[in-house]
């Protein structure tokens, strides 16, 4: 007995050696693929257990790398990419994954600035702190593959890896075809007019852990800073700050 409980642990212990071994990008790429399957071959399913994933280091490290990538001005609190970088960014990431496994995290407001329009006027850019970002970037990385599952193949905006330079594709592709028949529709201020009771109800025909959808509900909330003062959230009911 004893010889196979030590036999035991030492596999135990080279799985978890391999298993770290594997690069965090393929190891959020091997949960997302789950996610997706899981969606894809069940389309009634819905997901109860997801907030775990919010806190994992490899997810936080990851997401903290798009961020990064991604660059951006700072938030509220006026902290920077570089800032974080100076404070350390394993320290910074271990503290976030225990406010969120905590569930004592709790998002700053959101700074808000006009940027021009092409067709001119201008559109409202929030900019959340880089410590929502990560949380935000973390929480669709999760749920993203559970919805992409559901989209139509002729669906192109705001999903990964298609752009409208695809749909244009697509549609010229179409008309050699002889599909010449084409509708064009646009739902104007469309991220300002959200209604959040049928956000909620749309999330919950997928997700029904309580925790993500709370968290959702917490930056769809944020009080908005603009113009030099706070301008309160808590009472919204459509619109994304």
């Amino acid at each position: 007995m004893d010889q196979e409980r030590d036999e035991a642990e030492v596999q135990g212990e080279l799985f978890k050696r391999r298993r770290n071994e594997i690069p965090d990008a393929e190891r959020v790429l091997m949960l997302q693929e789950k996610l997706y399957q899981k969606a894809k071959q069940e389309r009634g399913y819905k997901f109860y257990v997801l907030y775990d994933k919010m806190f994992v280091p490899y997810m936080l490290r990851e997401a903290w790398k798009s961020v990064r990538s991604n660059g951006g001005a700072p938030g509220v609190d006026k902290t920077t990419i570089t800032d974080v970088e100076s404070y350390g960014v394993d320290t910074y990431l271990k503290e976030l994954g225990e406010d969120l496994r905590k569930q004592l995290y709790e998002p700053l407001a959101v700074k808000r600035v006009m940027i021009p329009k092409a067709n001119g006027g201008e559109r409202p850019l929030g900019i959340p702190t880089v410590r929502d970002r990560i949380a935000q970037t973390v929480c669709k990385m999760i749920l993203e593959p559970i919805f992409e599952a559901d989209f139509e193949d002729s669906s192109y905006g705001f999903r990964p890896s298609r752009s409208s330079k695809d749909a244009i594709t697509a549609i010229k592709e179409n008309l050699k075809e002889g599909n010449t028949e084409v509708y064009d529709a646009d739902l104007s201020k469309y991220f300002d007019t959200i209604p959040h009771d049928k956000l909620q109800i749309t999330l919950k025909e997928r997700i029904t852990d309580p925790r993500i959808l709370k968290l959702i509900n917490k930056w769809l909330k944020v009080p908005v800073y603009e113009d030099g003062q706070y301008k309160s959230g808590k009472g919204n009911r459509t619109g994304t700050p």
